[in-house]
């Protein structure tokens, strides 16, 4: 019989409609295959989660976990809300720390723990950090989406003031929640290099070990389609998301219509009405709010661009992409953590100006489009394959399952 793993994660990730859903999905895919995995579920809501059945999206995971979903406390509750922040300030402590207390949430944790005898604990990210001190001595593998810290110290720089100040002591709370948590979790995944070295700078004995983001390649495929436009991948909830939306659109945009360029750039994921009535219009974006299926658009499109400034991690929509056989245009940011060669899997450009020369380019270049498009599908079999992926991620964990030494220093119950 497989030994049993829990699995702590701050969303059902069924339908997979996002890079952080794609994610834990795939882990719990792959991992299900070594282990018997228990899955304790948050539910973060959005208007199109909100119209799905609920218990389809529990049976899609049923294959993989035995599954058990919980609301967010403060989602449905403005009160609740402002509440969370108020007490992140009074006491000191990030605000995910609260944003996640659930007593439900952490009944079921205490609970399962007396019904199986676990091996590990996978934590989807520290936003659940409340929970690691009712987890005993069992050894804890910590994955994280991105440095939050760092995504959020990038985010202020974009913001007002008042604003900037507010989310730069969020940031500085999350940096010393993840001090305090690397050391003392049995091992760290990390989704890039890049975001490794940041975490060792943070906690120089914390044990880190990279499991990049990865990409369906039987799923995401190259199709003969006819190719015309651009297209963007990620909805505008994401900050992000917005943040490159509302860039390109000020600002590269312009510049790649004075050129006379009329491509069309489609904006595929979640959006609202008030974004397709600000950024569509004759010389605009195309919005195409939440789509099911983001390969048809892939499909069709000449390239994919990712005109990010903010975030961190490892850019799934561009792994869908490459492995797509696509030409990707991407900022330095946009890519960052992930294996680029400039002028062969993929075209980095940082100036606005030189990002819409770029968009110019491949699109009226059917040879550029299929040299990007075939050096970008080899490098999503050669590195970012979910199966390749899913082996070493696994290995990782059964050395950690064996080796008592994995465990640092012992579990504080403050964070």
């Amino acid at each position: 019989m497989k030994p049993d793993l829990l699995f702590l994660s701050h969303r059902l990730p069924t339908p997979p409609h996002n890079g952080a859903a794609i994610r834990t999905l795939n882990t719990i895919r792959v991992l299900s295959e070594s282990y018997r995995v228990t899955a304790l579920c948050f539910d973060r809501l959005d208007a199109q989660l909100r119209r799905m059945n609920l218990q389809e999206r529990i049976d899609a995971l049923r294959p993989y976990a035995d599954v058990e979903v919980f609301s967010i406390p403060q989602q449905d509750s403005r009160l609740r809300f402002v509440a969370d922040h108020v007490r992140s300030l009074l006491t000191g402590s990030a605000y995910t720390i609260y944003a996640y207390d659930s007593s439900a949430y952490a009944a079921a944790v205490k609970r399962v723990q007396k019904e199986r005898n676990f091996v590990l604990v996978h934590v989807d990210t520290l936003d659940l950090a409340r929970y690691l001190p009712l987890l005993g001595n069992i050894p804890i593998a910590c994955t994280h989406h991105n440095v939050e810290s760092q995504l959020l110290y990038r985010r202020a720089i974009t913001e007002p003031p008042l604003r900037r100040a507010y989310l730069n002591i969020q940031a500085k709370k999350l940096e010393q929640l993840e001090r305090h948590w690397l050391p003392r979790v049995a091992v760290n995944i990390a989704v890039s290099d890049d975001d490794a070295r940041t975490f060792r700078g943070l906690a120089p004995n914390a044990r880190v070990e990279v499991a990049p983001n990865g990409v369906d390649i039987d799923y995401f495929r190259p199709e003969q389609v006819e190719h015309s436009g651009c297209a963007f991948t990620g909805g505008t909830n994401w900050f992000p998301n917005r943040d490159g939306l509302e860039w390109f659109h000020a600002e590269i945009l312009p510049k790649l219509r004075a050129l006379g360029d009329k491509t069309e750039i489609t904006w595929v994921g979640r959006c609202t009405p008030d974004d397709q009535k600000q950024y569509g219009g004759p010389n605009g974006v195309v919005l195409t709010d939440y789509v099911p299926d983001v390969r048809p658009y892939l499909q069709r499109a000449a390239c994919v661009i990712a005109p990010l400034r903010v975030g961190g991690g490892t850019r799934l929509k561009i792994l869908d992409a490459w492995s797509s056989g696509k030409a990707v245009i991407s900022t330095s940011r946009g890519c960052e953590g992930l294996r680029t060669e400039h002028g062969a899997n993929i075209l980095i450009a940082d100036d606005p100006a030189d990002f819409a020369r770029q968009i110019q380019r491949v699109v009226h270049d059917p040879q550029l489009q299929q040299t990007l498009g075939r050096a970008g599908r080899a490098t999503a079999e050669r590195h970012y394959s979910w199966q390749g992926i899913g082996r070493e991620l696994c290995k990782v964990y059964q050395t950690v399952q064996r080796d008592p030494a994995s465990l640092q220093t012992p579990r504080s119950r403050s964070a």
